[in-house]
């Protein structure tokens, strides 16, 4: 038998189902006993209070004829292994091209008042013009205050003489995957395009480089969107948008903003990321692997092999060894490991517990630097541009020296040399190790470079150089 329609409570139905969707639903959590926002009330105070912190980029860039235009969409911007690039260009001994300049576009956002900005590494590296438009339209010409390519950060900075609306910077991890979150930025250079749409994921890997852990969200971004913030219901950066997969829709992704912190700290105080390093190969342990070491809970990474003389080595870590936690944080996969030595101050000893032999340890083990390049520490592009002498140069460590057989010392190693370049014409060559410029001692490549830009005005530079079965020789740059 059927029953009777119950008018009154179908017309309260029909009121509750459009309060639903004009003004926004909200329910409890049961477990937190907390409103959670099903559907958004409004987006249009989120961008108000937002959008006059972001900001549209403007770059251009000198290109030789075979190059490709830079930040276009679907294209990996972190590209391949950039360690041992040379100094001022992709490829050695190329017949050189007409060069002609190139335009590009992001956005960004403004983080302090002063007028420091976050983007992305792909939107301003190399290019020989930035500039920022703000949302009163004014124009301002910016300078690179650091880059991290491995992670696509970038810190610029324009001068002002006001005050500038900036953005708060939010907790990443209190994302659930389901929350709203809204993007701004100039897609296709339409500057202030605010879309919305939910956290699709969190914690993805996609071949990107060794600290892959991006928000998915389906929240629509395009070409130009690159650097501006996606951020949460409560006007907070989250995340910086950075990468969408050109053959789908809805897939789009952005670095976490605890992950660019630290960054963006670092390269506002330093102007460069110095990362920890421990110096071994590890893998993940699953499935059969885990249980054979009689490991629970797929806890723990193992040691494939660790770099004779770097920190594992020296604090005694060995191969086979299970590592499953540092400073008491456990460790569940290699990116885990990664993460955390990447974040842990160069210098400092890490309490590093192991398993060896189904019996546990803990070894202290005192943190090093990982390498980086120069045009990785670089502060200003333009600075590079200028200098161009035609090498590259990276830290001297016990890895990179075995590599190119050199004895360990101190100074920085040259990895690459144009060809026809001011540096090959001198007599620079592949696997010198440079100790002093003009009898000024190189510790790092940071030095190497503020050295580099001190004297590249006056006389001319003397590089002191050790090189194999050659020893000390004095090379002097034109």
């Amino acid at each position: 038998m059927k029953k009777k329609l119950n008018l009154s409570n179908f017309v309260v139905a029909l009121v509750v189902v459009g309060l639903m969707l004009g003004t926004g639903f909200t329910m409890v959590d049961a477990a937190k006993n907390a409103p959670v926002q099903m559907v958004p009330k409004n987006f249009a105070d989120l961008a108000d209070a937002v959008s006059p912190a972001v900001v549209h980029i403007k770059v251009e860039k000198v290109v030789q004829g075979n190059e490709r235009a830079f930040g276009l969409p679907g294209q990996n911007p972190f590209g391949g292994n950039k360690q041992f690039k040379d100094f001022f260009g992709r490829h050695f001994g190329e017949q050189r091209q007409p060069e002609f300049k190139r335009p590009g576009q992001g956005s960004g956002f403004i983080i302090d008042k002063s007028g420091y900005i976050v983007t992305n590494n792909h939107v301003v590296e190399k290019a020989d013009k930035i500039t920022v438009i703000l949302r009163d339209e004014t124009q301002h010409d910016a300078e690179v205050i650091g880059l991290d390519p491995v992670t696509d950060i970038a810190l610029i900075k324009i001068a002002v003489d006001r005050s500038l609306p900036s953005v708060q910077l939010g907790k990443s991890a209190e994302l659930r995957v389901g929350e709203w979150v809204a993007a701004i930025g100039s897609p296709f250079g339409l500057e202030y395009t605010v879309t919305a749409g939910i956290v699709s994921a969190k914690g993805r890997v996609i071949g990107s480089g060794p600290y892959d852990d991006y928000i998915q969200t389906d929240a629509s971004i395009n070409p130009g969107n690159s650097g501006g913030p996606l951020i949460n219901m409560q006007g907070e950066v989250v995340g910086i948008n950075t990468m969408i997969i050109a053959a789908g829709q809805g897939i789009g992704f952005a670095i976490p903003v605890d992950q660019a912190r630290g960054i963006i700290a670092q390269l506002k105080s330093d102007g460069e990321v110095t990362r920890g390093w421990l110096g071994v190969t590890i893998q993940d342990l699953k499935g059969n692997l885990a249980e054979y070491y009689g490991v629970e809970g797929n806890s723990g990474v193992m040691v494939i092999d660790v770099v004779p003389g770097d920190p594992a080595d020296k604090g005694g870590v060995l191969p086979k060894d299970i590592i499953t936690s540092v400073n008491g944080k456990k460790i569940t996969t290699s990116r885990d490991l990664t993460n955390l030595a990447a974040g842990l101050a160069v210098g400092d000893t890490a309490d590093v517990s192991i398993l060896r032999g189904g019996e546990s340890k803990t070894l202290q083990i005192k943190i090093g630097r990982r390498p980086i390049t120069l045009a990785a520490a670089s502060q200003n592009q333009r600075e590079q541009k200028k200098s161009e002498y035609g090498f590259e140069v990276t830290e001297l460590t016990p890895e990179i020296a075995r590599r190119f057989n050199v004895n360990e010392t101190a100074g920085v190693i040259v990895v690459g040399v144009a060809p026809n370049s001011k540096a090959d014409a001198a007599g620079v060559k592949k696997g010198d190790v440079i100790i002093e410029v003009n009898r000024q001692n190189v510790e790092s490549v940071r030095e190497f470079k503020d050295l580099l830009d001190r004297y590249k005005d006056g006389d001319g530079i003397s590089l002191l150089v050790q090189r194999m079965n050659a020893g000390l020789m004095v090379i002097r740059l034109a």
